[in-house]
């Protein structure tokens, strides 16, 4: 019995031993992270154009409120230069700036800068962008092990959950979430009284059984 005692206890320290000798957590390995990023998007310009389309207006008010959620710095706004719609860029800044300033973003939040477009038929975007705070992880698709190995020794492999972790990352509406818990809201009085009073006439009420 001592024999067989002895074994079963060497099986359950080998087979500790091997749980414990996978490597760290692909959390620990692909961490989510706070990091500064630039959010931008390209407004697209034809050489003819005298305002913006409703799909474009609605595209800016989108990046206007993801701005005012994210961001207390300055918009870009980069217009192109020696471009053949070049002129347009110039006659719709004004209503981009408008339709910014409508959004809430203040007029000295603004900065206009261009950008050198090559002279071709090529339409050169009106580019918004801003910096933010952004949750985000390390670049996946990084293979820098041979998987072979991590196979036979029972690990997993260096991009194992890296994918997982950014579209984590990606899912978080506000970063600061990661940095501890928000205050609570006050509490509402009146829903209150109204879930109390809802409460009290349903528990008050009683039933008639009426047995033949």
């Amino acid at each position: 019995m001592a024999i067989l005692a002895g074994l079963l206890a060497s099986c359950g320290t080998k087979d500790n031993q091997a749980t414990g000798a996978i490597p760290d957590d692909y959390r620990t390995r692909h961490p989510i992270v706070l990091a500064e990023t630039e959010r931008s998007i390209d407004i697209p310009v034809a050489s003819g154009d005298r305002r913006l389309t409703q799909g474009t207006r609605d595209v800016i008010r989108g990046f206007a409120a993801g701005y005012r959620n994210a961001s207390s710095g300055v918009i870009q706004i980069m217009l192109p230069r020696s471009s053949a719609n070049s002129h347009a860029a110039q006659v719709l800044r004004k209503d981009i700036r408008g339709m910014l300033a409508a959004a809430g973003v203040p007029a000295n939040r603004m900065i206009e800068t261009g950008y050198e477009a090559a002279a071709t038929g090529d339409a050169a975007p009106i580019r918004l962008s801003y910096v933010a705070i952004t949750a985000q992880t390390g670049p996946c698709g990084e293979w820098p092990e041979d998987l072979t190995l991590n196979t036979v020794q029972n690990r997993n492999y260096h991009n194992f959950g890296c994918a997982a972790q950014s579209n984590l990352a990606a899912q978080i509406a506000n970063p600061t979430d990661l940095l501890g818990p928000r205050e609570m809201s006050p509490i509402d009085a009146a829903q209150r009284g109204k879930v109390i009073d809802t409460w009290r006439g349903t528990n008050s009420r009683t039933t008639t059984i009426t047995i033949n």
